[in-house]
């Protein structure tokens, strides 16, 4: 597999993860049963805004990485990586914890519901949950975000560098024609790699040429 292709295909990995936990955030995770005072019971649907409300800014953390990683050099993909695993981690936990006491991840909709509050008033209204997939499709998206964050620290030395158009123009003296003050003009680099050629060809150039 090529440098380019392998560094888009991590990118748009990461991207890809991000989003599938950011739907898994908009979507229903827990059915709630709660007994209401004197009014029987009420089945809640908690989404994922309720029961993992940090996950939004996770996944967008994740594109704006995806971004980052687009032009970073080899010692900031590093980092990201890392920054990545870290990611896929927080998003893992976040659904973990909303699956293991789904009664707890229901807090705030039963108070808005019951007026109820607290730790033990709320699980002893809960008369009963169930978790749908969601939660575990979130978990799904983190253990690739946390792959993915892997693979970019592993492969950071093979991903391409900078194109010619990001990198400095180093200039020359040369001597003006009426012999006034010299002229600088950017001097001439040595042949660029294959990327920056076809650079050059979309922009109609020859690279040949040079």
């Amino acid at each position: 597999m090529s440098a380019r292709r392998l560094k888009l295909i991590l990118i748009f990995a990461v991207l890809g993860a991000s989003s599938l936990a950011l739907l898994a955030w908009t979507q229903v995770w827990v059915q709630a049963e709660v007994g209401l005072p004197d009014a029987g019971t009420q089945v809640l649907q908690i989404d994922g805004t309720i029961a993992a409300p940090a996950l939004t800014a996770l996944a967008l953390s994740g594109f704006a990485l995806a971004a980052a990683l687009t032009i970073a050099g080899r010692l900031i993909r590093i980092v990201l990586g890392a920054l990545e695993v870290l990611l896929g981690f927080s998003v893992f936990l976040a659904a973990f914890l909303a699956v293991q006491d789904p009664a707890d991840a229901s807090a705030a909709a039963v108070t808005a519901a019951t007026g109820i509050a607290g730790h033990e008033s709320i699980q002893l209204s809960v008369l009963g949950t169930v978790v749908t997939p969601w939660p575990y499709v979130a978990m799904s998206a983190a253990i690739v975000m946390a792959g993915v964050g892997v693979a970019v620290i592993v492969t950071s030395g093979r991903w391409p560098g900078p194109t010619r158009k990001y990198q400095a123009v180093r200039f020359e003296q040369v001597a003006s024609p009426d012999g006034a003050q010299p002229l600088a003009t950017p001097a001439k680099t040595a042949a660029g790699d294959s990327v920056g050629d076809w650079d050059d060809l979309s922009r109609g150039d020859d690279p040949t040429a040079r």
